[in-house]
């Protein structure tokens, strides 16, 4: 599903652990680290696919995470031209809507063989501000972005409420299917 403007929607996926450090994983057979991240399907919240995404990419269920918090617009990146696909609709790049995670369960709760296809083969906790530097040139500034927005709520709310139990750090429409 690709929106008017040629942008795939899709979720982002900050996972941090106790520690405020946060989960950076390497792809199948690359040099290339990134976040968990995944696109949103048909008549699917960007809030199941969040979950959806958490299962396939890291095997982490609901039950092992709190949501605390979301970005409350749409992060977008336009993709370099040599990686631009024209099958299923012009595709110019992805927008986000990322989220913060705190990991309630163990380390060993982080499986990356989870699904028949794995999108990872390494994981490991680095520093909050490390992916940002870290991740693919394209990627940068919405990585920059989403960090900036969701790190209130991970440092107890200096620019944000910390969020409730009844998941209020959450916007209302992630909550809701795409249409």
């Amino acid at each position: 599903m690709v929106d008017a403007d040629g942008f795939r929607p899709n979720v982002g996926i900050i996972l941090a652990n106790r520690d405020g450090r946060v989960l950076w994983a390497r792809r199948v057979g690359q040099d290339a680290w990134q976040f968990p991240q995944g696109g949103i399907e048909p008549d699917e919240s960007p809030l199941e696919a969040l979950y959806r995404e958490l299962g396939e990419e890291v095997g982490l269920a609901a039950s092992d995470v709190q949501v605390v918090g979301a970005t409350r617009r749409w992060l977008r990146y336009k993709l370099p031209r040599h990686m631009l696909r024209r099958r299923g609709g012009r595709c110019i790049g992805q927008k986000q809507i990322w989220f913060l995670l705190r990991l309630l369960a163990d380390d060993g709760h982080v499986r990356l063989d989870a699904c028949p296809k794995p999108e990872f083969d390494y994981w490991r906790w680095v520093d909050y501000w490390h992916p940002a530097r870290e991740v693919i040139f394209f990627k940068r500034r919405v990585y920059r972005q989403a960090l900036q927005e969701l790190s209130g709520f991970l440092n107890g709310g200096s620019n944000r409420p910390e969020p409730s139990a009844a998941g209020e750090a959450i916007p209302p429409a992630v909550r809701r299917p795409l249409r």
